[in-house]
């Protein structure tokens, strides 16, 4: 486990079941014998809009931070990503922080998270690098949609899958 993991694994629990803790920044550099900016890494890397995390940043104040969970329906997670992120292309970490979100949701189990991540991976997809985002986008897209088609049915009482 990297100090980022223990870093990651912290905040987590620190947030629990709430929406949003405020801590500051320089403290918890100190706290764990980092400096500032890995605090900014981890932040700014596992706590991304993707992952369901919003951060706000106050400047002064030795580095004020408030980290906030989105709360949001797994419905309205898959549709967002449907229309906003995939239609242009998506590189494969943002790809990867979308599913690690849906599976933290409980949208996919980690078999499934670990399959999709393997099927969009690049040496899955025989292209051009540089047509690798567009392709990548455009089979995460159909994922997302099935995926979503699915959870329908079985709100609507049709069995599961």
């Amino acid at each position: 486990m990297t100090v980022s993991d223990i870093i990651e694994r912290f905040l987590i629990d620190t947030l629990g079941d709430e929406l949003s803790v405020n801590f500051n920044r320089n403290e918890l550099a100190t706290y764990f014998s980092v400096a500032p900016s890995q605090i900014n890494y981890v932040l700014s890397t596992r706590f991304t809009p993707e992952r369901g995390y919003i951060i706000e940043s106050r400047r002064g104040g030795g580095g004020s931070v408030k980290l906030i969970r989105v709360s949001e329906d797994a419905d309205d997670v898959l549709v967002k990503y449907i229309e906003e992120t995939l239609s242009a292309g998506i590189e494969y970490c943002k790809a990867c922080q979308i599913i690690d979100r849906l599976s933290d949701d409980g949208v996919y189990t980690a078999n499934e998270a670990a399959l999709i991540k393997a099927a969009i991976a690049d040496k899955a997809l025989v292209a051009p690098t540089v047509a690798k985002p567009r392709l990548r986008g455009a089979v995460l897209k159909n994922i997302l949609l099935e995926t979503l088609k699915m959870q329908s049915d079985i709100n609507d009482g049709g069995g599961k899958y």
